[in-house]
């Protein structure tokens, strides 16, 4: 597998501290590459220079939040004007994505006010909006390849979300966020297999994880619906447990399986996640468990992470493939 990676949510820690995790990501999770994702391009940019002068190569995502096709739009076009003058310091180095799981995302596609809300529509009514969730998302990313291609010289792609079905023709790489749900490991498998044997194109894994929790792996990219927003402060639903073992043991079989059929990369979900903090000492309150960070952050230091089990798992697997 060529590019082995990990996604960063920059904007949360200072420039020195982005350094230290860059060549952490580098030389203690032997990754080629990082996919930098922020609603602020500034930061954005700022985070992805510093992993290109760490040697890594950088997929640049950005993120604008819960606005509507045009907003996304212009808001593209600045990240692409970005993206172009990293390009030009660092060729060969460089992508860009245009857009992550649209039809959550991007109101207007589906109902819902916010992306929860849209998310629990698709969940529960996924067959009967499948045709309008295709022919929006293909209109749209149409128009977002086209501002793309007009500001920026790399290569572009779009994380489908798994339950999307794209048009990958104005793209030079399939992406798709593609966790694992349920029991049937081998159904997983032949999934990806058919989707690298179909492309005609790299396939890259955009998106890839799940909780320290037992049945984190069962519940794939559900395990952050194991914390109850509704009370303040949010707490862990009763009966969930944490274990790191089963982040871990996840994150590993699914890079054999894209080793084995022939992914041309992966992207692991996520080095940290500052807004599910690890508290061991409040278990009930310990919203780690149903994130997807590789390390765990404290509620008040963010640069006090800790590797977790997942961390050392999936160095070891990017490693063997080194």
């Amino acid at each position: 597998m060529r590019t082995r990676g990990v996604s960063y949510m920059s904007g949360v820690h200072e420039p020195d501290e982005v350094a230290r995790i860059m060549r952490t990501i580098r030389h203690d999770l032997s990754c080629t590459s990082v996919m930098v994702v922020d609603s602020d391009v500034d930061s954005l940019v700022e985070a992805a220079a510093i992993a290109l002068a760490e040697g890594l190569d950088v997929v640049v995502r950005p993120h604008p939040g819960n606005v509507r096709a045009r907003a996304l739009l212009d808001h593209l076009r600045t990240a692409a004007v970005a993206a172009e003058g990293l390009r030009a310091s660092a060729p060969g180095k460089v992508s860009l994505i245009v857009g992550n799981e649209l039809s959550m995302t991007t109101p207007g596609i589906v109902p819902g006010l916010g992306e929860l809300s849209r998310l629990m529509v698709i969940l529960r009514a996924r067959s009967l909006l499948r045709r309008r969730i295709s022919r929006r998302v293909n209109q749209l990313l149409v128009r977002a390849a086209e501002v793309a291609r007009g500001h920026f010289g790399g290569p572009i792609g779009y994380c489908a979300a798994m339950w999307e079905e794209v048009d990958h023709g104005p793209f030079d790489f399939v992406g798709v966020n593609l966790y694992r749900t349920g029991t049937d490991a081998a159904g997983y498998r032949r999934r990806v297999a058919d989707l690298v044997a179909s492309a005609g194109k790299p396939v890259v894994i955009t998106e890839f994880g799940c909780g320290a929790q037992v049945g984190g792996d069962v519940r794939g990219p559900g395990s952050f619906l194991m914390v109850n927003w509704l009370v303040d402060p949010p707490r862990i639903k009763g009966g969930v447990e944490r274990d790191e073992s089963v982040q871990a043991a996840y994150l590993a079989e699914l890079v054999d399986v894209y080793d084995d059929v022939g992914v041309d990369g992966c992207f692991a979900f996520t080095f940290c996640m500052a807004d599910f903090p690890h508290r061991p000492e409040d278990p009930a309150h310990d919203l780690d468990l149903a994130g997807f960070g590789l390390v765990a952050v404290p509620p008040d230091d963010v640069a006090n992470w800790r590797p977790k089990e997942a961390f050392h798992a999936l160095a070891r697997a990017y490693a063997a493939l080194a």
